[in-house]
């Protein structure tokens, strides 16, 4: 088997495709925040957005 160059991450393709789905949330939940800003949302719910942004940003940066 080949040697892996240093700092080489290998990911089961599960985890890849859990990556790839927590990243598809984070792009779902800041393009919904930012039509929410557009739109003039109230600003109690584009603070619940917001919280929802920087909970699934969270989530997308752990590999598990």
């Amino acid at each position: 088997m080949q040697d892996l160059p240093e700092g080489t991450v290998v990911l089961t393709e599960t985890e890849s495709a859990d990556l790839m789905d927590r990243m598809f949330q984070l792009r779902c939940a800041c393009e919904d925040l930012d039509t929410a800003i557009a739109e003039g949302e109230d600003p109690a719910e584009v603070a619940r957005m917001s919280a929802d942004l920087v909970a699934a940003a969270r989530r997308a940066e752990r590999l598990r």
